[in-house]
């Protein structure tokens, strides 16, 4: 398997996981054009709502089009990122 065939999976709350590869962005739902993006995706079916009915706290967007609600923090996927990839890493050298 190439390194860029590697699938990196991060935990983004209650036991859900999603390919890490495969997440363009991760940001607040707060702002007017993450609420269209979020409404758009849900109309066209793309909306994936992983928070198990706790508040959005986290909007991951991905490479596919798909949209997804995290009740988890940006900033916390982000560092189970840096983390996977630092592991990651460190297996690599090994």
């Amino acid at each position: 398997m190439s390194e860029n065939a590697d699938i990196r999976l991060v935990n983004i709350g209650f036991g859900n996981i999603v390919s890490a590869n495969r997440i363009i962005a991760i940001v607040s739902p707060e702002s007017a054009p993450i609420k269209r993006m979020i409404q758009e995706a849900r109309e066209q079916g793309d909306l994936i709502d992983a928070t198990y009915g706790r508040r959005t706290r986290g909007v991951l967007i991905m490479d596919s089009g798909h949209i997804i609600l995290s009740a988890v923090q940006p900033e916390t996927v982000a560092g189970r990122l840096i983390a996977k990839n630092i592991s990651a890493n460190m297996e690599d050298e090994s």
